[in-house]
């Protein structure tokens, strides 16, 4: 992601007004803009589609299946893109271009038959127990798996940093979307739940293709070497697990409070606590900023710090890398402390814009709240998920993975305490577990630095690795040398 901080420095450089605006914009482009275009999408055909006159089971039971695509689209693309990530990496590093056509299809079969092998028997039960009628039921199911392919074939666009063509495809989707629920409506007359969700499987799906388009005019050579991606599922383990079970404890404490008596069933099918999702979604939007000022701050300054490091590593002196490696702590650091500083504002700022002017449009009762220990929570978070890309750098990923597991767990333990709480802590949970995961990863950062020359110096071996019979021992023999006078040994 270098390119990202070279664009960033000549923009932050000039130290305008101006030039400071295009910089935020231009990280809201690369980071969050297609979740906000997908979001603004959805409210405007709600709004332009009359959804306010629908009746309310029709209209809960389309928020409730909209809400189940993104969050099992993302839980099952958990587990592969994390690795698949680092697959690409390492081939583009190697410049093995015909490569990628490989890790492509083999990871786009394991997303889709995990997706469906979870989504199949969710949308028999839809239909056979919630007696949904079946296109509706197939409408979501297509739904779904379109948006595990956009989130799937994002990751190959990110790494090829092409954010901006991702967000291009992202507002022509979903413009093709609106437009096409208006005409649904308005000149077929289609009921407009239905409208809806079939113009987002559309848009969806549009995005999907052009972004597919788009990898395959990159990549043309397929080496067929589908084999060597299966083995990197084997060899970083660890990375399936860490991004897995960071991504469900994201989602963990909405299911502990969908299990309680709070919760409604929509069509025998969906669970959810509206109340307590709808905090959620207004807890994570209070925070969202904090990645853009991650990725800004990262690639802008850590980055060639972790660079000079390794540059050091290769071919610098022992006082060299010494001083590289406190440099780079150092900045780490700073990132760390500017991060947690600058969003700590901007949290408090919108908490109070929102617990102000929300009430007047209709956002009161449990969902505020619910919001301000969320929204405590949600701040801790992206502490800890930029302490776990820290992680990931220094290819600690044992430690990344102690991380995201007590994160998990501690979210679960804390969400089950909650339940027994009153409102205004049901949020607790959240930042109990966010605080002991960033502790977890502020130790192993803290283990790393001090043993980071062991780490990198001492992990490598005097043999290959391989399987079959283990060679002799004997390093060397001393043989009789002849002479003169007789045989002697040396």
């Amino acid at each position: 992601m270098a390119g990202i901080g070279v664009r960033l420095n000549r923009l932050y450089s000039k130290n305008t007004i101006i030039t400071s605006l295009l910089g935020f914009g231009y990280s809201m482009v690369i980071t969050v803009a297609p979740m906000f275009l997908v979001i603004i999408a959805i409210m405007i055909m709600q709004k332009l589609l009359g959804f306010s006159k629908v009746g309310y089971a029709e209209r809960e039971l389309c928020s409730c299946t909209i809400l189940y695509i993104f969050v099992f689209a993302l839980l099952t693309a958990a587990p592969f893109n994390a690795v698949l990530s680092k697959y690409m990496s390492d081939v583009i590093y190697k410049e093995q271009y015909e490569d990628i056509l490989p890790c492509y299809y083999v990871g786009l079969i394991m997303n889709i038959g995990l997706s469906c092998l979870v989504g199949i028997p969710f949308c028999i039960w839809e239909f056979v127990v919630g007696k949904v009628p079946i296109f509706f039921v197939f409408m979501g199911f297509c739904g779904y798996i379109a948006l595990v392919m956009v989130f799937y074939t994002m990751l190959y666009l990110s790494i090829c940093k092409d954010y901006k063509k991702i967000s291009f495809f992202f507002l022509l989707g979903m413009g093709v979307g609106v437009l096409l629920s208006l005409a649904l409506v308005y000149l077929l007359g289609v009921a407009a739940t239905d409208a809806l969700l079939f113009s987002l499987d559309v848009g969806f799906l549009v995005i999907a293709c052009l972004e597919l388009a788009l990898i395959r005019s990159y990549f043309r050579e397929n080496s067929a070497r589908y084999g060597d991606v299966l083995a990197y599922f084997k060899k970083y383990w660890q990375l399936v697990v860490a991004n897995f079970l960071y991504i469900l404890g994201l989602y963990i404490h909405n299911f502990v409070f969908w299990g309680t008596d709070m919760h409604i069933v929509v069509a025998k099918s969906f669970v959810c606590m509206t109340p307590y999702d709808m905090a959620t979604c207004l807890a994570m939007f209070t925070n969202i900023t904090a990645n853009v000022i991650f990725t800004t701050r990262v690639e802008m300054h850590f980055h060639e710090r972790y660079k000079l490091y390794s540059e050091a590593v290769i071919g610098g002196r022992g006082m060299d890398i010494e001083s590289s490696k406190k440099r780079m702590f150092l900045q780490l650091s700073d990132e760390m402390m500017n991060l947690v500083r600058i969003q700590f504002i901007i949290s408090v700022v919108v908490f109070f814009l929102c617990i102000t002017l929300l009430p007047r449009f209709g956002f009161g009762g449990m969902v505020m709240k619910i919001y301000p220990c969320l929204a405590a929570g949600y701040f801790i978070l992206f502490a800890m998920y930029s302490a776990i890309i820290f992680l990931y750098y220094f290819n600690d990923l044992t430690g990344a993975t102690l991380t995201a597991m007590s994160f998990c767990l501690a979210t679960l333990f804390g969400s089950i305490v909650a339940t027994n709480l009153p409102v205004i802590w049901y949020g607790i949970g959240l930042v109990f577990g966010a605080a002991v995961g960033f502790s977890v990863a502020y130790y192993r950062l803290r283990v790393m630095e001090r043993n980071l020359d062991v780490h990198i110096f001492c992990n490598g071996n005097i043999m290959e690795r391989g399987h079959g019979k283990m060679p002799s021992n004997k390093v060397f023999e001393r043989k009789p040398k002849e002479n003169g006078k007789g045989t002697v040994r040396s």
